[in-house]
């Protein structure tokens, strides 16, 4: 669910790790002010930085879990893909899509830690470049041809089926490698700064939530495949993530400290979706090997089997190597390519929060502009990997795994690093993706009704920090929201009015104004930007904030954020550095800094601060 893009506030450890929190104290001790501060600081205390290295053990454990934590949303993007690229009957196929996406999710995270912003931020698919894809594909050259509607007559090896999907792959390749370059532009000459001082709540929140809400079609068709199955799964999170979530489960663990001992995992915390999945994919098996399920074709519930794919895994290789232009060569279209740069403008916005709740929770400085300009480019690039690889869609920030990070306490970006080497190993497993294929269509029905309602709560959330008792603000969101749902189910319905004697302007027009998300994001932008109103009623003072805000911060440096092997140290040296938006310049000191460097006293930069002598007077009355 990479649209999200909000962290939720989540203090609670998912392990147990008092250990490692007691053998490497962060930061220096605040002000005491009795026991429930302290206890409040101690719930907010992180057991490993940006910059630490946990033991190897806890590396890996962890960067299982970031891949998880991932896995619902990186999942659901080639599942719903397939029926616009008509491949709902070819698992084999869909298998491939799916070990794609993870493999260059895993090397766009590994490329984002190490020459991007460096936060220990994970990199996957994202719904925003979703709508904008499905509203290409629905034209009506691209729809897809009545015979791959149905199963009997699909031969998924015939070269016939292979061009009629591979062909809207490449169209879609192609849109989404140019659109890419916008975001490689916007990042490598810092356009972002002057993107960001038109942009606020009223904005985000409707394109946000519109990309939850327009995708309420295909979550009621995957559920109505059979509702039973479906009501279950969406029980089973709905229990896991709210009424379980804070009971811990007890698991046996050694180490040389306290040997063969029980460690605390708040299991249900940590991959509520995935176990939900499991659970309801475990029931459909039984039933189906039971045969509770019906196995004819025509009797509903018949989707729900475990069996409807065949031997889709068998028919998998072992290992397979996604690589640039395994569909042939791309296709540019016009049309697609505008559709996904208001999706990327989108993802952009979005993941300068992302970098910023990263950066709180990891215990980093606020990340400066060179590393968010540097962040925003290489997930340019992850988009352009993508695009080539044929995944069907982008890359972004992942804000499940920032709020990961909260629960686990932490930050260290070598667990990130990890988990995009165990992305690219799962990506490279072709069985892997085969076994994620035959999940029943009303469990992931089921998924996406939670999925997608967060999204789309995710979005309105943005409206906390905008004047809602302000008329202004309630006629903008809510004109931009009716809208969004007006216009795209109208030319639906009239697909012939937008004939102006220009293919490619109808295409452009069909595109823009089919995506909900384009239209209620464009609606908002514009009103927000032209009705009068003040920066605290528009909710940019609040916004600016929240995002600029740095609640705890033990590295005080912004040295975390410099290339590896030092890139930077050489660079910040040359004066023509400071050109460059996203690289750091060490400004040289002037004359007179330098001659108030040199009257310092030996002693005088150890000279206790406000908060050390508070600490010291506070003691001394104990």
């Amino acid at each position: 669910m990479a649209a999200g893009k909000e962290s939720r506030g989540l203090n609670n450890h998912a392990f147990d790790m008092d250990e490692h929190v007691s053998d490497q104290p962060r930061g220096k001790d605040r002000q005491p002010c009795g026991s429930d501060c302290v206890a409040e600081d101690n719930r907010n205390k992180l057991a490993y930085c940006v910059t630490d290295i946990p033991p190897w053990y806890l590396c890996i454990l962890l960067a299982f879990q970031h891949y998880l934590t991932a896995f619902g949303g990186i999942i659901s993007i080639p599942l719903i893909l397939s029926e616009g690229l008509c491949l709902q009957h070819d698992s084999l196929t869909q298998s491939r899509l799916i070990s794609t996406i993870f493999f260059v999710s895993g090397l766009c995270t590994l490329l984002q830690v190490t020459f991007g912003v460096r936060l220990p931020i994970l990199q996957g698919g994202t719904f925003v470049l979703l709508s904008p894809a499905m509203a290409m594909l629905s034209m009506p050259e691209w729809q897809c041809p009545a015979w791959t509607q149905n199963a009997s007559l699909v031969n998924t090896s015939s070269p016939v089926f292979i061009e009629v999907w591979q062909t809207r792959m490449r169209a879609l390749q192609g849109s989404i490698m140019v659109g890419s370059l916008l975001q490689i532009l916007v990042g490598f000459t810092g356009l972002i700064g002057f993107l960001m001082r038109f942009i606020g709540p009223l904005t985000i929140a409707p394109t946000v939530s519109l990309i939850g809400l327009s995708l309420y079609d295909a979550a009621g068709v995957k559920a109505g495949d059979h509702w039973g199955i479906s009501a279950m799964t969406t029980v089973l999170i709905i229990l896991f993530s709210q009424y379980l979530c804070h009971i811990p489960v007890p698991i046996p663990a050694y180490n040389k400290t306290k040997k063969l001992h029980t460690s605390k995992i708040y299991i249900f915390q940590i991959i509520p979706v995935l176990l939900g999945i499991a659970v309801s994919w475990l029931v459909c098996y039984l039933l189906t090997i039971y045969d509770v399920l019906p196995s004819d074709p025509d009797q509903y519930g018949r989707l729900a089997r475990t069996d409807v794919k065949g031997n889709v895994v068998g028919q998998a290789s072992w290992f397979t190597f996604p690589y640039p232009g395994q569909w042939g060569l791309p296709i540019v279209s016009l049309a697609g390519v505008i559709g996904i740069m208001a999706g990327i403008i989108s993802s952009m916005i979005e993941s300068v929060g992302d970098y910023h709740a990263c950066a709180r929770l990891s215990g980093a400085p606020p990340p400066p502009k060179h590393a968010i300009n540097r962040g925003i480019a290489i997930e340019g690039i992850g988009c352009l990997l993508a695009g080539a690889c044929g995944t069907g869609n982008g890359t972004t920030s992942f804000s499940e795994n920032v709020g990961a990070l909260g629960i686990t306490k932490v930050g260290s970006r070598i667990v990130i690093f990890i988990s995009g080497v165990v992305m690219i190993l799962m990506g490279m497993l072709g069985k892997i993706g085969a076994v994620f294929t035959t999940i029943p269509t009303p469990v992931i029905g089921g998924m996406f009704l939670i999925m997608f309602g967060v999204i789309a709560a995710a979005g309105i959330s943005n409206l906390q920090f905008a004047d809602m008792n302000s008329s202004r603000n309630i006629f903008i969101f809510g004109f931009s929201m009716f809208s969004a749902f007006v216009f795209p189910n109208w030319i639906h319905k009239n697909p012939d009015f937008l004939a102006t004697g220009v293919q490619e302007l109808d295409q452009v027009l069909h595109i823009l104004l089919t995506t909900n998300m384009f239209i209620g994001g464009f609606f908002g932008f514009f009103l927000d930007n032209t009705i009068p109103g003040t920066k605290q009623e528009r909710g940019i003072l609040a916004w600016n904030k929240a995002h600029l805000q740095d609640s705890s911060n033990p590295l005080g440096t912004e040295d975390v954020y410099d290339l590896p092997f030092g890139i930077s140290s050489y660079l910040a040296s040359h004066s023509w550095v400071r050109y460059i938006p996203f690289c750091r310049w060490n400004e040289p000191l002037s004359s007179q800094d330098k001659s108030e460097e040199d009257v310092k006293s030996p002693g005088s930069e150890h000279l206790p601060g406000e908060a050390e002598l508070s600490e010291v007077i506070h003691e001394l009355s104990l």
